[in-house]
């Protein structure tokens, strides 16, 4: 087991060295008909995938849950399936690769009980140029993960974390609006009929972005690409950009509650109902979805958030969240039924700024489904929201004197 872990670290410190010496553009193609995860005897599990060439890579592992990780720079996955690659749950329960960071693909597998590897390559073939990812994983016991985990993250993919907000501007400052589009990359969020949450969410903040621009409002994107971005990254680059006020979009799938028509949520310690409870616990676990390393993780620092947050955002991020329900059901909406909801969505956490995140629509609803393919609807909704904020704006300015008193 030693001389395994000596390997897994010459990998990782060779892949290391290629990653800084080589700058690659080309993609390596994913064959599908090339890669599997499947069990085998005596406990391994092999993960093979084929590739149109050898890339820099790297592989790591997580808990909390266990995860095996692995980085390539970079890989498209575009040819193939979750169930093509996993055809049945085994000692990996569920998998999922994609975009990650610009540059960059990963795949993440959820594994049913501790596991190592015990072996790692990545045979090129002289001829053709084609390579294969081969790592085999063994069962571990509790110090023998602990010891294989670890996440080793590029410096600049935390860069959003620790950068500074931008200079105050010499003149007046614009109000600044952070879109939000969930999801991204690797992360898809909801997916029915060959239609994934965050392909439309991106099109759709494009719009509205566009629409805010045109009245004279700057906005900053959390993403503006099919890549994946941490929930902690999205609310710092807010901070960065010295947002006046952050909007994230979501669609997703749920069957229980009531789940159609457009829902906006405000920040709570108590979900306002069981369905909207659901919904945030599936929206915080954005980040472990995709291979995050929550390790040390602060639950208290939420609980002084949502105190702080309570004593002047809470009544702005609630009155928002009025006039975006108000300007949307006047456009036709349609609407829920219970429009305005709370809970603990991690993205919403800003001690600062009134936050709201709006399910535009739900995929499982097949009228919302229906508007949210729809240009024109999109397009009406845009406008709405695009007014709404504008009416916000002016309204949260005429009150400030009053909670400055």
């Amino acid at each position: 087991m030693r001389r395994a872990f000596l390997q897994l670290i010459a990998v990782l410190m060779l892949c290391a060295g290629q990653v800084s010496a080589q700058d690659l553009t080309a993609l390596a193609r994913v064959d599908p008909e090339e890669s599997r995860i499947e069990d085998g005897w005596f406990g391994k599990t092999k993960v093979t995938i084929g590739l149109s060439q050898g890339v820099p890579f790297r592989v790591f592992m997580l808990k909390d849950p266990p995860r095996l990780v692995v980085d390539f720079r970079e890989a498209d996955w575009s040819g193939l399936r979750p169930g093509t690659l996993l055809p049945e749950e085994g000692r990996v329960t569920g998998v999922r690769f994609g975009a990650f960071r610009p540059g960059w693909s990963r795949l993440v597998a959820d594994l049913a009980e501790p596991m190592i590897p015990s072996e790692i390559g990545m045979p090129v073939d002289p001829a053709s140029g084609e390579a294969r990812l081969q790592i085999s994983l063994v069962k571990a016991d509790e110090d023998q993960f602990a010891a294989a985990v670890g996440n080793r993250v590029d410096p600049g993919w935390t860069e959003a974390l620790v950068r500074p907000p931008m200079p105050a501007p010499d003149g007046p400052k614009r109000f600044t609006v952070a879109i939000d589009p969930g999801h991204g990359g690797l992360d898809p969020g909801a997916e029915r009929d060959e239609v994934a949450e965050k392909d439309l969410m991106l099109s759709f903040a494009r719009g509205l972005a566009d629409a805010l621009r045109r009245g004279g409002v700057e906005v900053v994107m959390t993403r503006d690409d099919d890549v994946f971005v941490a929930l902690e990254t999205r609310v710092a680059i807010a901070h960065q950009a010295r947002a006046d006020v952050f909007l994230s979009l979501h669609a997703d799938s749920l069957s229980q509650g009531g789940a159609k028509g457009a829902t906006i949520y405000t920040l709570s310690k108590e979900a306002s109902d069981a369905a909207t409870a659901h919904l945030a616990a599936r929206h915080n676990r954005a980040d472990i979805i995709a291979g995050a390393d929550l390790t040390g993780a602060d639950d208290q620092v939420a609980g002084v958030l949502l105190d702080l947050a309570r004593q002047e955002t809470e009544p702005r991020s609630l009155s928002f969240a009025k006039t975006l329900a108000a300007g949307m059901a006047e456009a036709g909406g349609p609407m829920n039924r219970r429009p305005l909801r709370k809970a603990g969505f991690s993205v919403l956490k800003s001690a600062d700024i009134p936050s709201v995140l709006v399910e535009i629509g739900f995929l499982s609803s097949d009228r919302d489904l229906k508007n949210l393919r729809d240009p024109v609807w999109r397009s009406v909704m845009v406008n709405a929201m695009a007014d709404a904020i504008l009416s916000w704006r002016d309204d949260d300015a005429a009150r400030a004197p009053l909670v400055r008193q």
